[in-house]
């Protein structure tokens, strides 16, 4: 665990949040990083713990589906857990609703998702009549549970001096006015904005090996599916810490 002092940004007294980056389908890190995290609340608790999962549940790793089920199945006992949405899963739900975007998600991560939920798909899945079975299979094979998890996803949550949303925020715009395709796909435009915006945003989505800090924003998806390295941020008071796989 990694401390790192804070100068004024902070959370309420008596909390401690929990932040966890892009899992994409690493149950195996999941579930070592909330074994860390469990240990860390045990020691450090003051009293209420909250948990955030920033987004992209699925698609890349293996095993997506077991993912979502350990999301709905198992939570961290004395955590408030948040769940918030990623652009995988808004692909996942655009494909699942109206076969949009079907080639761009499969493409992108989601064939490995389609397959953690049982299904084979042929060896090419370009073709329209292919993604209409597909599509088909998996509104088949998907659990009502998981629908309704996918469904119930925030687009953000704030604590303290802190916004916590999956891709990032539109410069320039007040933060009850964000809207989700912002919240979900933004990348460059916020990454490198130099400006206050009015929290500390903290985020996923755009990969970097290490933690990005910047004055206005702090980024925690360090790559999981292929790095091996799922990243939790841990704030408390005025102070930030970091948990690893």
């Amino acid at each position: 665990m990694k401390h790192l002092s804070c100068a004024s940004p902070g959370v309420p007294d008596g909390v401690c949040v929990y932040a966890i980056g892009d899992i994409h389908g690493r149950i195996d890190l999941l579930e070592d990083l909330r074994r860390r995290i469990a240990d860390a609340a045990e020691q450090d608790s003051p009293g209420r713990n909250i948990l955030i999962y920033l987004g992209d549940y699925v698609d890349r790793g293996p095993h997506s589906c077991a993912v979502v089920e350990s999301l709905i199945t198992a939570p961290l006992e004395g955590f408030e857990t948040v769940h918030l949405k990623g652009n995988h899963e808004d692909l996942l739900l655009c494909f699942y609703d109206n076969g949009a975007n079907g080639d761009v998600w499969l493409l992108n991560g989601g064939a490995a998702t389609i397959e953690s939920y049982g299904i084979k798909l042929p060896g090419m899945f370009t073709e329209m009549e292919d993604l209409q079975s597909i599509r088909r299979e998996f509104r088949r094979f998907l659990p009502p549970s998981h629908l309704d998890f996918y469904r119930s996803l925030k687009t953000s949550y704030t604590v303290g001096d802190y916004m916590f949303v999956h891709a990032g925020v539109n410069p320039g715009t007040p933060l009850e006015n964000q809207q989700e395709s912002s919240l979900l796909w933004i990348r460059e435009e916020f990454l490198n904005c130099r400006e206050s915006f009015g929290k500390i945003v903290v985020h996923g989505h755009s990969v970097r090996p290490f933690p990005d800090i910047r004055p206005n924003r702090i980024g925690i998806d360090t790559g999981a599916f292929y790095s091996g390295i799922l990243t939790c941020l841990v704030l408390e008071g005025k102070e930030r810490r970091f948990l690893q796989t």
